[in-house]
């Protein structure tokens, strides 16, 4: 595959280790395994890299890529766009074509009373924009106490300070002495790790009630917001028990808490509804989205505002200091607008909801139910999930939490299949393209890789 006279994986390592500093990655460690895979090119759900490999890409690059890579019809609308009109900004007091089109799409698609919408360029900034909005409503409206936001244990609502804070990834505060204050987290609807004896439906109350709980001990007038992600997805694809969400949804509204609903992984298709709100009935104050508003081939992310906050902002805020260079970047609309459009055209929503997200789920239940290394599986549309474990029957984890599931990512890696891994749990979300041959294709890899953990372990 590839130009023979291309540069190798080490002719770009000599380029790239010195002088780049990749995100989430331990530098040293990199430098010693000479350096990063180069990739190339992309078509469908595989990408090449330097040294020909065809890898198949079980996490849409990160959570993003929904119609699949090489699709000309979002190159064709980024050309366009850059030809007609390739920037303006949105600060004064104007607007461009595909930036209001798209503003006026989402508005359609979304949950009712989100009928404004905020532009940024990622789900940091999105939720980022959330902590500012929400603050600077309640000051609006007198409440100047209510400043705390509460998120849950393996959240992740981003990379930059606020959005660190608003996150429940201990590693990430510690090295950034965060998280600010007004930044509280209570439990993850995680049955699995802290279910106990209940079970889901009694443990979805219990996660529910840590959030009344948290409430009532800070508050109520000085609980600003709740916010969550419908599944956590980078906390390791925790699906909630029935029972969690209505109950979540009546105690915000119960003691005048703003709900936030972090759309960035769940959105756009990816479990089998526009939607992970609509998939679980929620009516959030704010909405924020990102990855696959444009199936991630430019950046760009939105903030839903619902009428309470908007009409509050409108009416009574004056200017509102905040935004980017990039706010309602022409190309990214543009992009977003050609993406919605395959996303529609091809059904791709129907298929995860009635063929491939159903097939996903019932393969990973076939495959992985009897394996001595696997405690759980779990799937909603095209997210999925494989908890290793030391003892199934106890479901007790190996005492270095997170050592195996590197392993079992290494023996991917080595199968040219990504996934990922969350501590020792082993996630996947591929394009919403995929076949259920592709997916066949995908587990079967997968299970070559865990068949070797557990050969590492003695498990078989």
């Amino acid at each position: 595959m590839g130009n023979s006279n291309a540069p190798r994986n080490a002719d770009w390592a000599r380029v790239h280790t010195p002088h780049h500093l990749p995100p989430f990655t331990d530098h040293k460690a990199l430098a010693e395994e000479g350096g990063s895979r180069v990739i190339e090119r992309a078509e469908d759900i595989y990408l090449w890299d330097s040294e020909g490999h065809r890898i198949l890409d079980g996490m849409a690059g990160l959570w993003c890529v929904n119609v699949g890579y090489g699709r000309r019809e979002l190159a064709d609308a980024a050309h366009r766009q850059m030809l007609q009109l390739p920037y303006y900004n949105t600060f004064f007091k104007t607007a461009t074509p595909p930036v209001m089109e798209l503003a006026e799409k989402l508005v359609e698609l979304t949950p009712k009373g989100l009928n404004r919408v905020f532009f940024a360029n990622s789900g940091s900034e999105a939720n980022d924009t959330v902590v500012r909005l929400v603050r600077h409503y309640w000051n609006l409206k007198g409440a100047h106490r209510k400043k705390t936001f509460i998120s849950r244990n393996y959240a992740y609502h981003g990379s930059t300070v606020a959005a660190v804070s608003l996150s429940g990834m201990s590693p990430m505060h510690e090295q950034a002495d965060l998280p600010l204050p007004g930044f509280v987290h209570v439990v993850a609807p995680y049955w699995y790790d802290f279910g106990g004896d209940l079970s889901p439906e009694e443990f979805g109350h219990c996660a529910a009630q840590a959030v009344e709980e948290r409430i009532l001990e800070l508050g109520a007038d000085n609980v600003a917001a709740f916010i969550g992600e419908p599944i956590q997805g980078a906390g390791g694809v925790i699906v909630p028990p029935d029972s969690y969400w209505p109950e979540v949804q009546a105690i915000c509204r119960r003691h005048d808490v703003l709900f936030v609903a972090d759309e960035v992984i769940c959105g756009f298709g990816r479990t089998g509804h526009w939607f992970g709100s609509d998939l679980y009935g929620l009516e959030p104050d704010l909405m924020p989205m990102a990855k696959g508003i444009t199936s991630g081939y430019v950046p760009l992310s939105a903030l839903m505002v619902g009428d309470r906050i908007a009409e509050t902002l409108i009416e009574e805020g004056g200017e509102f200091y905040h935004g980017f260079t990039y706010s309602g970047h022409p190309v990214a609309a543009a992009v977003a607008l050609a993406n919605i459009a395959l996303i529609e055209k091809e059904g791709l929503i129907e298929r995860v909801r009635d063929d491939t997200g159903p097939y996903l789920r019932q393969r990973l239940v076939e495959i992985f139910t009897d394996h001595p290394l696997v405690g759980e599986v779990r799937a909603v549309g095209l997210l999925g999930a494989i908890e290793l474990v030391d003892d199934k029957e106890r479901r007790r984890r190996f005492p270095k939490y997170g050592e195996v599931g590197g392993r079992c990512r290494d023996h991917c890696f080595r199968r040219d299949l990504i996934i990922r891994a969350v501590r020792d749990t082993m996630v996947m979300a591929p394009p919403l393209t995929i076949t259920r041959a592709q997916i066949d294709e995908l587990l079967g890899l997968a299970h070559e890789a865990i068949d070797a953990t557990a050969r590492d372990l003695g498990k078989m």
